[in-house]
């Protein structure tokens, strides 16, 4: 991974699946709404020599998305690379019409990317 050597890199969705693999192979910014499992993948990738920082982040709120910036910006003076992997799926049969989890999707996997930082 020499290629990515040495760039500043933030990832959302970095709590759990592909965002937390993912970031045990980078040296990153991790952004999720789960700080429990932010700490325990932030410890695992320093116990094994990696550098990461985390900040709690919900991408639906363009607020805290613009302070995830400010934050990878104030520690490593840049972002190389924003990987928006955050996403969920509400699991139900449609006929139960459980329309504030749809919205709720649509907010994280659709407007999550749209808020991205600049």
């Amino acid at each position: 991974m020499s290629y990515i050597q040495d760039k500043v890199v933030i990832i959302t969705g970095a709590s759990s699946g592909s965002g937390e693999a993912t970031a045990k192979k980078l040296e990153l910014v991790l952004a999720a709404r789960r700080e429990d499992r932010l700490k325990k993948l932030h410890q695992e990738i320093k116990n094994n020599g990696g550098r990461a920082i985390y900040k709690v982040t919900d991408v639906t709120s363009h607020e805290q998305m613009e302070e995830l910036a400010a934050f990878a910006l104030k520690e490593y003076g840049k972002i190389d690379v924003m990987v928006n992997n955050a996403g969920l799926m509400p699991l139900s049969p449609l006929y139960e019409k459980k329309s504030k989890e749809w919205d709720t999707m649509v907010d994280v996997n659709i407007k999550g990317v749209l808020l991205r930082t600049d």
